[in-house]
């Protein structure tokens, strides 16, 4: 039997392959991600005498393409969690750690786990964009909330206060009534320099011209609000290009995020399981395809603590003699973008307080009972994948039977 391990980086992989009893058959090698590179990596592998298995670790996304190519090879190739790796021991006391190094380890580990490895299976096409989707959503969410404060930041330099005028929630293409506001009126000076009069009959046509609703009493309280604020920067050119500049910014990233958020949405409901995850509490057109992505396809999972394990939500267990633990954190040594998917379903769960809800019940339980947040969250985050599992595998059950 052949161990192959590949230590998986951008652009190229390192190879060892070894035999029972750390046989070398191939030196620590690399080989490029090109056409050329990864078809002499499989005609090596290919031509290998008895059984071989390819082991990879499943960091980022750099192993995806490598796996998928193998695969597509005829190759047996297992994809596994990195920490299996890091934990497995060397009998040595010098852990040097490098490309070839851990090349050599991959392989050792294979032929150690050699009956235990699971066979990798890629994502399909919907599914693999659908993730991919999902976390260039998370990037731009990440840099609208930084664009967000950043306009606030420097609001509070020129008009302090106007980024809370407003509470409504952003349209389809991203934009909200306070951003706008703060483009036409991005100093204090632009509405206390006017009569309320004026500033009144400006802001009624400001409000049809970008389709907000007008109140005459709304007006007036943003007028006498502004009439006691201090600015520290002056009303000037210098000023106003700060503003536009971070408001522009601003509209640019939150036009992306709703056209992400649309998009996901869109491919996801071409997923078989999509109106059975739709239907569950605390999923939304948001959260539904996030948790489809992140999950992939459930029947991956030989059973619900396969996928309550891929999440890193599953209980610890700390017993040792006489001593057992009743407290134990969870491994969070899974999957960091479902688990906060998971979170923000939890937090909409508490938010509606759905009483018939399983999940809501089962977390208001454990809040009732003295549970600290972080507690009651992730137990409920378990109870929910437990009951996804549950619904979506006898959803596609039924399907497969009526087809």
């Amino acid at each position: 039997m052949n161990a192959v391990g590949i230590d998986v980086s951008k652009g190229k992989s390192t190879v060892a392959i070894f035999q029972p009893g750390e046989k070398v058959v191939l030196k620590p090698r690399d080989f490029r991600h090109t056409q050329s590179g990864i078809g002499s990596l499989i005609e090596i592998i290919k031509g290998l005498d008895g059984d071989t298995k390819v082991c990879m670790e499943h960091t980022g996304r750099y192993y995806e393409p490598v796996a998928t190519w193998l695969s597509d090879a005829g190759i047996f190739v297992s994809a596994v969690n990195p920490t299996l790796i890091r934990s497995f021991g060397d009998d040595s006391l010098r852990a040097p750690k490098t490309d070839k190094a851990d090349a050599k380890k991959i392989a050792r580990y294979t032929l150690d786990r050699w009956t235990k490895l699971k066979q990798y299976g890629h994502m399909d096409e919907t599914r693999n964009q659908l993730k991919t989707m999902n976390r260039q959503f998370g990037f731009y969410m990440d840099q609208k909330t930084a664009m967000k404060n950043n306009l606030i930041a420097l609001l509070d330099q020129t008009y302090p206060g106007a980024n809370a005028f407003f509470d409504s929630p952003a349209r389809s293409d991203g934009s909200q009534k306070w951003v706008d506001f703060v483009y036409t009126y991005w100093h204090a000076d632009c509405v206390r320099g006017k009569s309320l009069n004026a500033f009144t009959e400006h802001y009624k046509s400001w409000c049809k011209r970008k389709g907000y609703n007008f109140c005459a009493a709304k007006a007036e309280k943003i007028y006498n609000d502004s009439a006691d604020l201090i600015a520290v920067f002056s009303k000037n050119a210098n000023t106003k290009m700060l503003v536009h500049q971070a408001v522009e910014m601003l509209n640019l990233v939150s036009k992306t995020v709703e056209s992400l958020r649309e998009e996901m949405n869109r491919l996801a409901a071409t997923l078989p399981e999509y109106p059975v995850v739709m239907a569950m509490n605390g999923v939304g057109p948001t959260l539904g395809p996030q948790l489809m992505a992140e999950i992939g396809d459930v029947t991956r999972f030989e059973k619900r603590g396969s996928l309550t394990a891929f999440a890193g939500v599953d209980p610890g267990k700390n017993d040792s003699g006489q001593h057992s633990q009743k407290s134990v954190p969870t491994s969070k040594k899974g999957s960091p973008h479902l688990r906060k998917t998971l979170f923000l379903i939890m937090e909409s769960l508490i938010q509606r307080a759905p009483e018939d809800d399983p999940v809501y019940a089962f977390m208001d339980k454990k809040r009732a009972q003295g549970k600290p947040y972080y507690v009651y969250m992730t137990a409920g985050s378990n109870k929910f994948l437990r009951i996804y599992y549950g619904r979506v595998n006898e959803y596609l059950a039924s399907l497969s039977e009526s087809n």
